[in-house]
């Protein structure tokens, strides 16, 4: 009887050890009592009712990301190509997602294939191939309005790799080199047009600033011979001005000395003798000055009679 309670002791205690759960951080354990939902088990110890309470699933909280395998599209224009897709999405409610859909991966990737052809189908090539993001937002936005049932929230979905029929890539592998060429001539094209303009504006620079310089030069030449002109003008005025203030000084000084007229008629015969030492041909003889020439000759006749007694008185 003891070993028998013995055992049945240790029994017990193997089962709660074994029905005694620990949930780790960013785990969701979903538990069935009897076959229907009982609860969620969160970070934590849990224990089981044996017997009657189950695990069903484990669920993973974490941000989780999908590569789907490519899909084959069709777009408006008609021409098949290949796409795969990457989806981020995370577990927002396990019980939704373990009991909201069968193989939750496997309705996600078929909605996924189906919601892209669907979009691809609206849009011809060369949109298809641009419009990435328009496609991405898309996506996630039909995803993640039709993942609400199941408990998953689509975060972002992403084009990984578009790859169109081999002879559609070699056309555009074409019309790319053709583009790349006509983008090149334009652009030597304008380089040699700007380079052009570039020399014809520093030619009429160039061109401008000597005929700014010339007529600068013969501005201030201009100036410089008016200025000389000026001087040369104002040096004879002032030395008229001198001369005249010269003779104005002479006549008030002999004015004032109150000269007689004997002396008024040797400074006349003075200026007649420099008049006849000039060039002039004709020389006009004031009537004053041929009385003073008379006087002259008598007063020398009178010194020569004089003068054979003045030496010794005899």
């Amino acid at each position: 009887m003891p070993y028998i309670l013995a055992i049945l002791g240790v029994l017990i205690l193997v089962i709660l050890v074994l029905n005694v759960k620990f949930v780790q951080q960013s785990k969701a354990y979903v538990i069935e009592r009897m076959g229907a939902f009982r609860t969620i088990w969160t970070v934590g110890p849990h224990l089981k009712v044996p017997f009657f309470e189950r695990v069903v699933k484990v669920v993973s909280l974490k941000e989780q990301v999908v590569d789907f395998p490519p899909q084959p599209v069709i777009t408006k224009d008609n021409v098949t190509m290949q796409i795969d897709t990457v989806i981020y999405f995370q577990i927002t409610d396990p019980k939704l997602y373990t009991y909201g859909v069968e193989q939750p991966m496997s309705a996600i990737e078929n909605l996924t294939a189906t919601t892209l052809r669907n979009i691809i189908g609206d849009l011809e090539l060369d949109q298809s191939l641009t419009s990435r993001d328009h496609i991405n937002g898309q996506m996630r936005a039909i995803l993640d309005e039709a993942t609400d049932n199941w408990g998953i929230k689509v975060n972002r979905v992403e084009l990984k790799n578009i790859m169109p029929p081999r002879d559609i890539q070699e056309s555009m592998e074409k019309q790319m080199r053709a583009e790349r060429e006509r983008r090149e001539a334009i652009l030597q094209a304008e380089g040699q047009k700007q380079s052009q303009i570039l020399v014809a504006e520093g030619e009429k620079q160039s061109a401008i600033l000597r005929a700014d310089a010339a007529k600068q030069a013969k501005i201030m030449e201009a100036e410089a011979l008016k200025t000389a002109k000026i001087l040369e003008a104002e040096a004879e005025a002032e030395a008229i001005m001198k001369v005249q203030q010269a003779t104005a000084d002479a006549i008030r000084l002999i004015n004032e000395a109150d000269p007689g007229e004997a002396v008024l008629k040797i400074k006349a015969l003075e200026a007649f003798q420099a008049a006849a030492d000039g060039k002039a041909t004709k020389i006009i003889i004031p009537s004053e000055i041929q009385g003073l020439a008379g006087l002259c000759a008598s007063a020398k006749s009178v010194f020569d009679a004089v003068e054979p007694q003045s030496p010794n008185g005899k």
